[in-house]
């Protein structure tokens, strides 16, 4: 079986048996994986802390054509938003991973995509406010995939204006966008509605973000 080295993004884990993680992750040259790490969920497994959504890590794992699952053997924090100092924050970076997830197809390599998650991290890491970060994410992840509408005819002018801002502007920028609080409002229910309807389910991670603000 070939060995391989990627640089990746955790997207999600899920228990297999007593002690290991299913995880599934996007690297940036080969696309989505998921693959099986052997005692991850020990205490004093090399692992610990390694595997939280939207993590940057630098991995090796083998591969084999007739198992559907690769083996990872190593993996190691690059970025980790264990680093961030609020529970808002890490609670958005499971909702951007949750995001990537459904719509990263398997083996399917998309750079654009990754680089997008990773700059998120980044972004939270300067402090860039959470919730216009969260507005800019959806956009730019629902333009990546083409299915945000060319018209914007029924969008607010504040709306409109922070979308059309958000083609120009790098993700540590964001903080400098135009953005009143009836606007981020406006744009999340829009984005909702498109995200729901495009994948044809709500997000998990949607109702944690919900439960976090209430108790805020």
């Amino acid at each position: 079986m070939p060995l391989y080295t990627a640089d990746a993004l955790v997207l999600r884990t899920y228990k297999l048996g007593e002690a290991d993680w299913i995880v599934v992750f996007l690297t940036r040259d080969r696309g989505k994986k998921r693959g099986v790490a052997k005692g991850a969920r020990r205490a004093k497994s090399r692992f610990v802390g390694v595997f939280e959504p939207l993590t940057e890590v630098r991995l090796a794992y083998f591969e084999s054509e007739r198992r559907d699952l690769v083996g990872v053997n190593y993996a190691e924090r690059v970025r980790s938003p264990l680093s961030l100092a609020d529970g808002e924050s890490l609670g958005y970076t499971g909702y951007f991973a949750e995001l990537i997830d459904e719509w990263a197809q398997e083996g399917d390599v998309d750079e654009r995509l990754y680089r997008l998650g990773a700059s998120m991290l980044e972004a939270l890491e300067a402090g860039v406010p959470v919730e216009q970060l969260a507005r800019y994410f959806e956009y730019w992840i629902l333009r990546l995939q083409g299915v945000y509408p060319e018209s914007q005819g029924n969008l607010s002018k504040g709306a409109s204006m922070f979308l059309d801002a958000s083609r120009e502007t790098p993700p540590h920028r964001v903080s400098e966008l135009p953005a009143e609080k009836e606007v981020l409002k406006e744009l999340e229910g829009v984005h909702r509605t498109l995200i729901t309807m495009h994948l044809d389910k709500p997000l998990k991670s949607d109702r944690v973000l919900r439960e976090l603000r209430r108790f805020g």
